[in-house]
């Protein structure tokens, strides 16, 4: 696991142990994607410590800020958490990731449809138009097209890397926090104690698909079936086509490289 939060990571190895005996396989690497620095630092840990990766999911995120914050880098922080954090991450494991014809699981959300339904290329921090659930949707969206267009790049490198892209649909988890404004955490909590929300554990169900299942689509978008997408059985879900714009995944690709600093190595193996 790689987590920010050390006693909440401790207390989830503790869990596990206890569900799945006291020698299971699970280990803890600190680690904030809000500060690309200490991604550097658990990247390499993990190239030092662990030798095969066979299924890297990128979950974790921020959602609906009420006020307009930074990372340490000067990313609005939608945006440094959830794209620019995963972005560096999987680029310095991405190898590690290759060696063992492995995969990458890029958790999204049903929100990339909600807001700009684009990248906001002449002001990604949101300094003129900052809103708490347009600018989450915003960083979903983000993330998406970097799994998309990475999916085109391994295939011209001709790597043996899968990426696949999922949704959690709406479950139970404490996404929405206290800093989230007052009337989302209502809502929320309201909707929270209704059927159509499912638990937290259901809402790994994709992730754990897609980081295991053969015969899965990588252009697909896999979450919840039932209604409105929030619950249900597990499979394909539309996915609306300006997802895979090629220009603006591309460009949106070229700025992350240059915003992180990690230019991604991707050869072609013929040509090594």
């Amino acid at each position: 696991m790689l987590n920010r939060n050390e006693i909440k990571s401790s207390n989830a190895i503790n869990n596990l142990k206890e569900q799945l005996g006291a020698n299971v396989k699970v280990s803890f690497i600190k680690m904030d994607l809000a500060e690309l620095a200490s991604v550097r630092k658990a990247a390499a840990e993990v190239l030092r410590t662990v030798s095969q990766i066979d299924a890297l999911i990128c979950n974790a995120a921020v959602a609906q800020i009420a006020k307009q914050t930074f990372t340490v880098d000067g990313f609005e922080s939608n945006l440094g958490i959830n794209h620019y954090g995963h972005f560096l991450l999987v680029n310095l494991l991405f190898e590690q990731v290759a060696q063992s014809k492995g995969r990458i699981v890029v958790v999204a959300s049903e929100g990339y449809k909600m807001g700009l339904k684009t990248i906001q290329f002449e002001d990604m921090n949101f300094d003129k138009n900052y809103h708490p659930n347009n600018t989450y949707c915003h960083s979903k969206l983000a993330q998406m097209m970097f799994a998309y267009e990475l999916q085109d790049r391994i295939k011209a490198a001709n790597k043996e890397v899968k990426v696949y892209v999922c949704h959690p649909g709406a479950s139970k988890t404490s996404l929405i926090r206290k800093d989230a404004p007052l009337m989302t955490r209502i809502a929320w909590s309201i909707m929270s104690s209704l059927p159509i929300v499912q638990s937290a554990e259901k809402g790994a169900y994709p992730e754990v698909m897609c980081a295991t299942e053969d015969g899965l689509d990588q252009k697909a978008y896999y979450g919840p079936t039932g209604s409105m997408y929030f619950s249900g059985p597990v499979g394909a879900c539309r996915l609306e086509p300006f997802v895979q714009d090629k220009r603006i995944m591309e460009k949106l690709w070229n700025i992350s490289e240059n915003q992180t600093g990690q230019k991604f190595q991707l050869q072609n193996k013929i040509a090594e």
